[in-house]
């Protein structure tokens, strides 16, 4: 612990990469909140230090009395800099300039969840072998306090399952399209204009943004290693507005969510669009809004919500994070809550599920010529299969169209199983398109 010559405790000086959206939030909460921050950690809490591609244009924050440079390799070897926080996102530059900054000696706050879900392991031995710490709260659900939810308030849990909305993008696409009535690009524009939405959504529609983050979900609810290459993904893109109708009138709401589940097998890791009953609070999570379900075999399912993304929503995760490091400047690293929940010699490899080996109930629907015969065609296959049918729904064509809408609700079965008999039905020559499918979870246990 640094001292002054009055024995008086020095400041905590952070050294800022990047000092975009998040990294001025952080400086602005910082600097409004100090006097409260302090009180908590133990220590006064100074940005002195901070690294931009461009220093000179205006910015949210004020960086008086920060030194300012283009270079961020200045910031993670200066002496002074206690703390290094990354904000600058994607996982190239920023895993060189974190593992450079472990090797110096320096604690490091971040909130790139493709870093952590791609290179966390490697990351977290390197600063195990250092004694720093990495602390990845804003890499999750934006200001919602999950990590810490499930690495220290659910310790004394077995983690059953835990379900996301964690991507807000996805999530104001499906609810201006169920709100609305608009459907999927028109509403994708809007999400663009107003910035919810990158130029390139990719990352967002496609699952991979979720992915992300339900793979260190999953790493610290179940004690396994970092596995973004084995989470399967699908996207929203090809939902339609009528999907949407269809789920409601079954009671339903569709829903872009990152679910990870315990099984006898192993671990089922996947992003995908799901029906859940609309009675569900996590079904009435709308907007850009994140929300998180856990379910705990002592607790039972907790839920956690609260805005995923944006300037200090996410800024008051990297605080709390700096805040944490704070505290236990002057521990002993061996007594630190362990980076993944469970102790680095415990973390084991149950293995991961594929998802063909994945039970889950489905939704189908199914646009076929409207003769008779068709249905019962349908049910055979369903039937030979074993995948037993809970609902149906048979529209009327419209007005000069000969084909028909079908929609059906099945019991659980395997995914494997499932695509065998979609096989099946898109052979039949009643069958005019690809067979809709979308999983539903009714998240009963």
């Amino acid at each position: 612990m640094k001292t002054n010559k009055g024995n008086v405790v020095n400041p905590v000086k952070i050294g800022l990469l990047g000092l975009g959206t998040v990294g001025g939030g952080t400086i602005n909460v910082l600097k409004r909140n100090a006097s409260e921050i302090s009180r908590r950690a133990g220590r006064e809490i100074q940005v002195t230090h901070a690294a931009a591609r461009d220093i000179t244009r205006a910015r949210i924050c004020d960086t008086t009395n920060i030194t300012l440079t283009t270079n961020a390799h200045e910031v993670i070897s200066d002496p002074d800099v206690d703390i290094v926080v990354e904000l600058i996102g994607g996982d190239k530059l920023a895993r060189e300039l974190v593992m450079k900054a472990i090797a110096n000696g320096k604690h490091v706050v971040t909130a790139n969840k493709a870093l952590i879900a791609k290179h966390g392991n490697e990351i977290f031995s390197e600063a195990q072998k250092q004694g720093v710490m990495v602390a990845f709260e804003a890499a999750v659900a934006g200001g919602i306090p999950i990590i810490k939810a499930i690495r220290e308030g659910l310790a004394g849990n077995r983690i059953e399952w835990l379900a996301g909305i964690i991507n807000g993008t996805g999530n104001f696409i499906l609810t201006e399209m169920r709100d609305k009535g608009r459907d999927f690009h028109a509403v994708l524009a809007d999400a663009q204009r107003l910035g919810y939405a990158e130029a390139d959504p990719t990352f967002d529609i496609e699952g991979v943004d979720a992915a992300h983050k339900l793979t260190i979900l999953a790493s610290i609810a179940f004690g396994i290693p970092l596995q973004f290459d084995k989470v399967f993904m699908e996207g929203i893109t090809n939902i339609t507005q009528q999907d949407v109708v269809y789920a409601e009138e079954l009671g339903y709401r569709i829903k872009h969510l990152g679910i990870a589940s315990r099984t006898n097998k192993g671990i089922a890791l996947r992003v995908h669009p799901t029906l859940i009953p609309e009675r569900r609070l996590i079904a009435n999570v709308d907007g850009v809004m994140n929300a998180v379900l856990v379910q705990g075999d002592a607790v039972g399912p907790t839920l956690y919500y609260g805005a995923g993304a944006g300037s200090e929503a996410t800024a008051s995760a990297v605080v709390a994070d700096i805040v944490d490091v704070v505290r236990t400047l002057t521990s002993d690293p061996e007594n630190r809550v362990p980076h993944l929940a469970f102790q680095p010699d415990a973390i084991n490899n149950t293995p991961i599920l594929s998802m063909l080996d994945v039970e889950t109930a489905y939704y189908l629907r199914i646009s076929a010529t409207d003769k008779p015969g068709v249905l019962a065609d349908i049910t055979q296959i369903l039937g030979k299969a074993e995948i037993s049918i809970e609902a149906i729904i048979q529209k009327e064509p419209a007005r000069n169209e000969t084909a028909v809408d079908i929609i059906m609700l099945t019991h659980r079965i395997l995914e494997s199983q499932m695509n065998a008999a979609i096989e099946e039905i898109e052979a039949l020559a009643s069958i005019n398109t690809k067979v809709m499918r979308i999983r539903v979870e009714t998240f009963d246990n």
